[in-house]
């Protein structure tokens, strides 16, 4: 039998760290070979990261990732390697270099460029015109990349039919609920499609609003699951393929002789590469243990929101986070994060109790901050507010009781919070949750300030339930107050507050964004769905109202499949209505 070993280097990249990511991408080469790889394979862009928006714009960029690219491939004596990065001539290209024995042998160009959801690539790239198969160590090996392989009819195809007995497709597939069981679905069809192996390296680590969660996968010809790499982790995944058995099964298949010619006239040509012939050598070193278990759903995003902080924070050269503690459910679920981030001694929450936060707050703060072990300042708001509502009684007359002096309050609190933040240098994370921002029910320049938004992207009761895992699974567990969970939410901004004032039931209230925000659904197909109209009416108001707002705030952790930010854009100034 012919075993082909192949490595698949799961790597946190950095945008812009060409040096550190061609560095990191060498070491695992190195480790890749001794464990007799005949291929390593690295994820798209990985000598930028990914992705490197407009820092493409720039020809010193591109020229240093070049440079960078020789430099790997100069490491790569006795094992072929794949690595992504911007290949560039009259155009700049989405590519991965092939390197062998220390000499660039090709560059395979991304065709299918993707422009919806986070992905901009057309703005940038130019579109590849060939599907190279590579022989190497004797065995035929079609490489593409991310998008390439998601369309049925497309290089993969090409590439099985002119010879390819494996496909190694690097990519960079951000991180959203449901998306590793779609890629997996996807990525099994194709090998079973296709009759060849699949081996899929995808990038791991944070980088603005994306996280990228690993999983690395290799299928076999029947869509078998052969390795998988953890979730949010570094990771070598190397397996061994016995590809004669693909030749032996195409014997008795005779697709490839007949669909090559249509292929290409949809797609593009195919070409032979020959890289290297198939070594002669005795047993292979034995392969690293394996961790292929999937994570739960609960603990694939609470994973999410830590990696993408951790990243955020320290991909930015800092060390230390504030967390404004209140007593609640959110600020209580981000102070968690944050710990598990940075860990404890990089975390200071700060309670700022006013003449409307009630003793059990205060109590449910104090108590966090303990089973957490961080750092708890207590700076009280009253001073600063009556000092604001006798500034301005004079000029806005009764202040008192009106949205003016709840938005106050917020406002003192978050110029605490940035002084705090600007002098010593620590990130400020908010904590506000997408039901929230969807809504506007949150407050410019007072509890939307700050660096970096942490559960921006997670709704109201998905909080509830990250927050119960948590105190079951975490370590230490239980840190967050029963009470807390108990209680109704409220800003605590003025006597007896509750969100139900302002907003309906989060149990209400979510499914109804989740319809409108996230699935685009018209007024009339959610009253369809058994929402009492005047609801619908209310919450499709506060969100198109609250446009404005949410273009302000901070960046934060993507983790549904339509985010705000980068994902959902919409224009601020927009007459469109639906009643």
């Amino acid at each position: 039998m012919h075993t082909f070993r192949v490595a698949l280097a799961q790597m946190n990249a950095t945008v812009g760290d060409l040096e550190g990511n061609s560095a990191r991408i060498v070491r695992y080469v190195e480790q890749a070979r001794a464990l007799g790889a005949d291929l390593v394979a690295f994820p798209e862009l990985s000598l930028t990261g990914y992705p490197p928006e407009d820092l493409l714009l720039k020809p010193s960029f591109i020229q240093s990732n070049v440079e960078a690219m020789k430099r790997v491939v100069e490491a790569s004596q006795g094992i072929a390697v794949v690595v992504g990065f911007v290949d560039a001539d009259s155009d700049i290209h989405n590519a991965a270099a092939v390197g062998y024995d220390g000499r660039l042998v090709d560059v395979y160009r991304k065709i299918y460029l993707p422009t919806y959801s986070v992905f901009d690539e057309e703005r940038y790239f130019g579109r590849g015109d060939s599907c190279p198969v590579f022989t190497i160590g004797g065995a035929g090996v079609g490489v593409n990349i991310c998008e390439d392989i998601w369309y049925a009819v497309g290089p993969t195809e090409v590439q099985r039919s002119a010879g390819a007995y494996l496909i190694v497709n690097i990519s960079a597939s951000p991180y959203g609920i449901g998306k590793r069981e779609q890629r997996e679905r996807m990525l099994s069809t194709r090998a079973t499609d296709n009759e060849l192996f699949v081996a899929y390296v995808n990038l791991v680590g944070g980088q603005d609003e994306l996280v990228f969660d690993g999983g690395s996968v290799v299928f076999d010809p029947q869509g078998g699951l052969v390795a998988r790499a953890r979730q949010f982790e570094e990771e070598l995944l190397v397996a061994d393929l016995e590809v004669d058995s693909v030749f032996r099964s195409r014997l008795h298949e005779p697709r490839a002789r007949t669909e090559v010619t249509s292929l290409v006239n949809d797609v593009a040509p195919p070409r032979e590469v020959f890289v290297s012939g198939r070594k002669e050598r005795g047993s292979l070193p034995p392969l690293p243990e394996r961790h292929s278990a999937a994570l739960e759903p609960l603990e694939e995003v609470y994973r999410a929101l830590v990696l993408g902080t951790r990243d955020y924070v320290v991909k930015n050269g800092l060390e230390r986070v504030i967390v404004g503690l209140s007593g609640g459910i959110d600020s209580s679920l981000t102070a968690c994060i944050a710990v598990d981030a940075l860990g404890k001694e990089n975390v200071l929450g700060v309670l700022m109790p006013s003449r409307y936060t009630s003793e059990a707050s205060v109590a449910d703060s104090r108590e966090l901050g303990r089973n957490l072990g961080i750092q708890l300042w207590e700076i009280p708001l009253e001073p600063a507010h009556e000092a604001y509502l006798e500034m301005l009684e004079p000029s806005l007359e009764r202040v008192e009781s009106t949205v003016v002096e709840e938005n106050l309050q917020a406002r003192i609190r978050g110029n605490i919070l940035m002084a705090i933040s600007n002098r010593f240098g620590w990130l400020l994370l908010t904590t506000g949750n997408k039901s929230e921002y969807s809504v506007g029910y949150a407050t410019l320049y007072g509890d939307m300030a700050g660096g970096f938004a942490v559960i921006k992207d997670v709704p109201k009761t998905l909080v509830y339930e990250l927050s119960r895992w948590r105190n079951a699974g975490g370590t230490p567990p239980e840190v967050i107050p029963q009470s807390i969970f108990q209680k109704p939410p409220s800003a605590e901004l003025k006597p007896d507050q509750k969100d139900e004032d302002t907003l309906p039931p989060y149990s209400l209230l979510d499914p109804i964004l989740k319809a409108y925000v996230e699935e685009d659904r018209s007024y009339l197909e959610i009253v369809g769905m058994g929402f009492e109209p005047e609801v619908v009416k209310q919450v499709i108001n506060m969100v198109d109202r609250s446009e404005y707002k949410r273009r302000q705030s901070p960046p934060g952790v993507k983790i549904t499949p339509r985010a705000f930010g980068r994902d959902r854009r919409l224009p601020i100034v927009n007459r469109y209505r639906q009643f």
